[in-house]
């Protein structure tokens, strides 16, 4: 029984979180006003939990925040709230003393818009965020028509400050936080700067929704598949676009700057081209569970896989299964290797912990935590035009 579980028993009231969704892949890259991590859905693993006996036990990393954390956390909540002080930040403290670098505690409200997220629709400007290796946060991409781009922001900028707390350093699901503090038409002014340029800009949230797929077709015919987050129904929307693709036609499977999302939307990507199988394999505190695809994908169709330094988590798992298996080339830069395993609980005062408890691993066992995915081939200028020619060069289906 995990500690998690035991907090549960220990406070009656508050349970472990189950919402379809039991664990979550965080990614460092997310769209910092709405969708956050990656979460699993029961459905995902089709029943089939164990994993091959090919996959090595022996490989396993130690999880980040484990049962002490959760407990800890816990407690710190409960004595806080014994003392009339705030249980959130109480059991902020006693995670970020652990050392998970990717746990996070919520508010009530602050996860309830994290969940709408996932769903397609969330509170916010606009804007996808990652941290770089100095701990500075960039902006990885702007949302179309969102607040933020009405106010000039682009892709690169550094965010230095929001409502004057300055966020370098800070885990991205913190900034997240930030941003998405408060409802629609609520300011927020954030500090921002570009080369030699620092300003500061206020903004209004607003509500917004996600379309995570989009599909165009290539000068060559070939079906381009633009995949930005797994949103719910995302998985379903890449599937109905393989299928419906003209024969003949070769798939772009384009995951740049796919910040990752809902990983049962992600296998049931993977499911539209690969016939059943492995998908990726995944510990809990030790425990080796794995992920399958569904039967009756197409096989046969050419497939390009794009990918960049912000292709996480979830579109890692994606872009491993169909390298691992030789279902896809992939063409672009090194992914940006986010694999961690977070296990959500609710606290005593109604928020929410989420701690690090394990890691995943592609078909063939490889890890994909710290180290990404490198492509087969490697292109950053013109990367797109490079996976078309690819793509072109692997002929139609025979």
């Amino acid at each position: 029984m995990s500690g998690l579980d035991r907090f549960a028993e220990r406070f009656p009231g508050p349970r472990r979180i189950r919402r379809g969704a039991t664990l979550t892949l965080v990614f460092a890259s997310v769209l910092v006003t709405g969708a956050a991590t990656g979460s699993w859905s029961d459905a995902a693993d089709d029943g089939r939990n164990e994993p091959p006996p090919s996959v090595r036990s022996d490989a396993r990393a130690a999880p980040e925040g484990d049962a002490d954390t959760a407990d800890e956390a816990a407690d710190a909540a409960a004595e806080a709230m014994a003392d009339g002080k705030s249980g959130k930040d109480a059991a902020e403290e006693a995670v970020s003393r652990s050392g998970d670098r990717w746990g996070s505690v919520y508010s009530p409200g602050e996860f309830q818009e994290f969940e709408k997220a996932l769903d397609g629709a969330y509170t916010g400007v606009g804007l996808w965020a990652r941290r770089a290796a100095d701990g500075h946060i960039e902006v990885s991409k702007v949302q179309q028509d969102g607040p933020a781009e009405r106010a000039g922001i682009r892709e690169g900028d550094r965010l230095r400050s929001i409502d004057g707390k300055h966020v370098k350093g800070r885990p991205v699901t913190e900034v997240l936080s930030l941003l998405r503090g408060g409802r629609a038409g609520t300011p927020v002014v954030l500090g921002l700067e570009r080369g030699t340029r620092a300003w500061r800009e206020k903004l209004h949230r607003a509500r917004l929704s996600t379309d995570s797929v989009r599909v165009t077709e290539a000068s060559d015919g070939a079906v381009v598949i633009k995949v930005d987050a797994f949103t719910k129904g995302s998985g379903e929307a890449v599937r109905t676009a393989v299928r419906e693709a003209p024969e003949g036609a070769g798939i772009l499977l384009d995951l740049r700057g796919n910040s990752g999302g809902l990983v049962s939307e992600a296998v049931t990507a993977t499911s539209a081209l690969v016939d059943g199988g492995l998908v990726a394999t995944y510990d809990v505190r030790g425990e080796q569970k794995a992920l399958h695809a569904e039967r009756g994908g197409d096989t046969d169709r050419p497939v390009v896989a794009l990918v960049d330094g912000g292709t996480m988590s979830a579109a890692e798992l994606l872009t491993g299964a169909l390298q691992d298996r030789g279902r896809a080339v992939v063409v672009g830069s090194r992914t940006f290797g986010k694999g961690s395993v977070q296990m959500p609980s609710r606290l005593p005062d109604g928020s929410v912990a989420e701690l690090t408890v394990g890691h995943y691993r592609t078909p063939s066992g490889r890890a994909v935590d710290g180290r990404g995915i490198t492509p087969d081939l490697e292109a950053e200028d013109g990367a797109e035009k490079r996976a078309e020619t690819v793509l072109t060069g692997l002929g139609p289906p025979s």
